[in-house]
């Protein structure tokens, strides 16, 4: 489960003193308590590998397999796989227990590690992290400088009209999905335009504290359950509202025409493939059907 560098190694008893305690006085050391059957450790390893990659030597990450060095498990108290502790100047300083969101880890490690010189990006890419970030207001920016370069770029031109979105400039962001030109990005341009249809709806439906009230008196209310769900939609709570789609079809699939499906599909649109929780629901609606 190792890829040993200079700064991702195993850690053992022998080596512990010197490349985790030691090394914590000139470099931050992250120390991955895991075990080969805890599946959660697995997720995490390459997530951990990815991001001590990015600061290309400003963090060491060591990694301790507890079925095997039981004394330092027993040293540090560790009692849930994964663990994960940052030391630095010789002692523990922060950590966490349970596969975490690179963001989530990136965020604690800010205090204590200083970040490589930013590298110049692709400001499309810098514009779909700000994006995935929620900076939508950042992102609509370098997409605008983008534009004025290239107004033709189909991907630039969705995400744009994605960010007009989230600030409800809805009709602007038709607009500008309507310049959008051949057909290589079907799967983009159609989960742009899902984004406005369930913005679109929201508008026009009852709070979600109203519709959470009416299925607090009935859960089986199938029209509550459906707006609800695009309410949530429509503030990016993306599982709850796959979760609420996916019990309604179940219920009572034949619902609007086969609406629940429908939506969860222009869902996975929107997410895109590579998304998390469209492999999840994408399964469990497999499942469903079949």
């Amino acid at each position: 489960m190792s890829q040993d560098t200079s700064y991702i190694f195993d850690v053992t008893l022998d080596n512990f003193d010197q490349k985790v305690i030691e090394q914590s006085f000139s470099t931050p050391v992250l120390v991955d308590f895991w075990a080969e059957w805890c599946a959660p450790c697995k997720v995490l390893m390459p997530l951990l590998d990815k991001i001590t990659e990015s600061f290309g030597g400003a963090l060491h990450l060591g990694k301790l397999n507890c079925d095997v060095e039981q004394e330092l498990v027993m040293r540090f108290g560790v009692r849930s796989l994964p663990t994960v502790v940052l030391f630095k100047d010789g002692q523990p300083v922060d950590g966490f227990a349970g596969a975490q969101p690179e963001s989530a880890i990136r965020a604690l490690l800010e205090p204590h590690v200083q970040a490589p010189p930013p590298v110049a990006a692709d400001p499309l890419e810098t514009a779909r992290n700000l994006f995935a970030e929620g900076r939508a207001g950042e992102a609509e920016t370098v997409l605008k400088q983008l534009l004025t370069e290239d107004n033709t770029n189909a991907l630039a031109l969705i995400l744009y009209a994605r960010c007009l979105a989230e600030r409800g400039e809805l009709d602007e962001a038709e607009n500008v999905l309507g310049a959008v030109k051949g057909d290589d990005h079907k799967q983009a341009l159609a989960g742009a335009k899902a984004q406005l249809t369930f913005l679109r709806q929201a508008a026009g439906l009852p709070d979600p504290a109203d519709l959470k009230a009416r299925l607090a008196k009935d859960a089986n209310d199938d029209e509550a359950t459906y707006q609800l769900a695009v309410q949530q939609l429509a503030r990016q709570q993306y599982e709850a509202a796959l979760e609420g789609l996916l019990k309604l079809f179940m219920r009572n699939r034949s619902y609007g025409e086969d609406l629940p499906r429908k939506t969860m599909v222009q869902v996975f649109d929107l997410l895109g493939s590579d998304h998390p929780l469209v492999a999840t629901y994408r399964r469990r609606l497999y499942q469903a059907l079949y």
